[in-house]
């Protein structure tokens, strides 16, 4: 991985995050303004996306973004807006952590 896909991902993945929350926040209180906003960030970091793709083929670039966004986002929607999440919940965010990371590290570990 280079560093310039790194800082790519790490861009799409703040925001993704702030579209998270601004979508959230639009579904607390409904406005136009939210909703743009909220559409323009995931354009925003669909755009990234796409020359993710491109550097790290589909299946890296989507799960990396994937497990990196789904930990972010609970961290933010368990501390910032209070929600709970269950057993079987934190177990599943658990899971798929793990299989990203097996995705992702499948290679290396098989010797490809």
């Amino acid at each position: 991985m280079s560093f310039s896909g790194l800082a790519q991902l790490a861009v799409s993945t703040v925001i993704f995050l702030l579209a998270a929350t601004s979508a959230k926040s639009w579904a607390v209180q409904p406005g136009l303004g939210k909703l743009v906003l909220t559409l323009a960030l995931y354009t925003a970091g669909n755009l990234i996306m796409l020359r993710l793709i491109r550097e790290f083929g589909m299946a890296t670039a989507f799960s990396l973004s994937a497990v990196i966004q789904l930990v972010a986002v609970n961290i933010v929607a368990l501390a910032y807006f209070g929600e709970r999440l269950g057993v079987v919940q934190g177990v599943g965010i658990g899971l798929a952590v793990v299989s990203v990371a097996l995705i992702t590290l499948g290679p290396a570990l098989a010797g490809k």
